[in-house]
């Protein structure tokens, strides 16, 4: 089972993803004549809601939810594992990814506001299935469950969980990383925590990150930047090391095409352009304006993908560690820091790491009860909060490699029908950029 769930995903996550999603992401960069450059500025004062409709939070509070998401173990574990199967260069084209990204995140953030739906309440909500059946028409509807079905397990977060629990064991119980109900009884500590916020909701989920969210970035730039001071002759020889390794033909134009798949299918993860995900949560914004939420959506993969990204390759690659067999995650993060900073640099890091994974963990369950929403109800939704605790537990013993699969797979899944209905809808977002312009 193992090899059949990897194996598969190997392939659809390779080309096909890669064509569809940087592919795409380089159309809607083009189409919307490069906004993400255009349109930074503007994308940072939009911040501030001018114009408030219906929905449950703020604009930076979507943003910081949305970010809280995706600025977590993603972006240091999922390094980690880029650097493990594509060496230096796969950063390069999460870079890339990331800048693609800008525009196709501003497309989503966009289209949530414009084609937000109604649950049976009469209580506004927004994602991709809104934005289908509202946007497409009701004859699309089963493209719309598709994804509603697919974010059910793609919005489990259980690439978190395993990668928390690993690095507990790696930090304060090495001798017992191998033993199974060691991590067990992490797992519960750990769904018990999460718990106590998901239950509570949006509101609390986003009071929560909006608080968070920034000081952890802010702590994490400042923990980077020791390092880099400590070790700067070392920094031309990073950042030489990415961009020869994105373009190194020495193992052929295979070789090439395999790091740009493995930092593309990185970055899918880490700042989830094209997924969808972030539609539900722009699409909770009270914000009016379908264009100014676009813009603030647009700084998302910025932040994920271009600044947290940067900040955890280079410890990584200035200690080395990450030339192993077998894939391997936050260890090698942990390990890295480790080197550099010794006696604190491990621990420092692990609690961060706790900041990320806790965050990533809330705003996840946000986005799988909203898919159980659109097709069970309101009511019977609540029901998906159990369901998403109980799969933390199991994550928790489960093997990195199935992990990882499970959620490239999912997430691949998740930019079909959304990447799709961004495209056929994008000229209402470019009329509606020059309108608002």
């Amino acid at each position: 089972m193992r090899d059949i769930i990897v194996g598969v995903t190997n392939f659809i996550c390779g080309y096909p993803l890669f064509c569809w999603l940087i592919g795409g992401g380089l159309f809607l960069f083009i189409y919307s004549r490069a906004v993400p450059l255009r349109r930074f500025g503007t994308a940072v004062r939009s911040l501030r809601t001018r114009k408030t409709g219906a929905g449950e939070i703020s604009s930076f509070q979507a943003l910081m939810s949305a970010i809280s998401a995706t600025v977590g173990m993603g972006n240091i574990a999922g390094v980690a594992i880029a650097l493990v199967v594509g060496g230096p260069g796969a950063i390069f084209w999460m870079w890339v990814s990331a800048l693609l990204g800008m525009a196709t995140k501003f497309f989503e953030g966009t289209l949530a506001i414009m084609y937000k739906g109604r649950n049976e309440k009469g209580e506004a909500k927004g994602g991709p299935m809104y934005v289908i059946t509202e946007g497409l028409g009701r004859k699309y509807k089963p493209l719309a469950v598709f994804f509603a079905c697919a974010g059910l397990i793609g919005c489990l977060c259980i690439m978190q969980a395993n990668q928390f629990v690993e690095a507990v064991t790696t930090v304060f119980l090495p001798g017992s990383a191998g033993l199974w109900w060691v991590k067990l009884m992490i797992g519960v500590a750990v769904t018990a925590i999460v718990s106590l916020v998901v239950v509570g909701g949006l509101n609390r989920i986003s009071k929560v990150a909006s608080k968070i969210v920034p000081a952890m970035v802010a702590v994490y730039f400042i923990l980077v930047f020791v390092i880099i001071v400590l070790n700067i002759r070392e920094i031309p020889r990073v950042f030489a090391s990415i961009v020869s390794g994105a373009f190194s033909l020495k193992a052929g134009l295979g070789g090439l095409a395999g790091v740009a798949i493995t930092g593309a299918r990185r970055a899918m993860y880490v700042n989830e352009a094209g997924v969808g995900t972030a539609m539900m949560m722009h699409g909770a914004s009270r914000n009016a304006e379908p264009v100014r939420e676009g813009f603030v959506a647009m700084l998302g993969p910025a932040i994920d993908s271009g600044l947290v990204c940067t900040l955890s390759a280079i410890p990584i690659i200035i200690a080395g560690n990450y030339n192993v067999e077998a894939i391997q995650g936050l260890s090698i993060a942990l390990g890295s820091f480790d080197a550099l900073i010794p006696v604190a640099g491990k621990y420092l890091l692990m609690a961060l790491v706790t900041v990320f994974a806790f965050s990533t963990m809330f705003s996840y369950s946000y986005y799988g009860r909203t898919c159980a929403e659109y097709l069970f109800g309101k009511d019977k939704a609540r029901y998906y909060n159990w369901f998403y605790l109980l799969m933390l537990l199991i994550a928790s013993v489960v093997t990195l490699d199935v992990v990882v699969s499970i959620m490239d797979l999912a997430f691949a899944l998740m930019s079909v029908p959304t990447m799709y209905a961004v495209f056929r809808l994008s000229p209402k977002v470019v009329k509606a950029l020059k309108e608002y312009s």
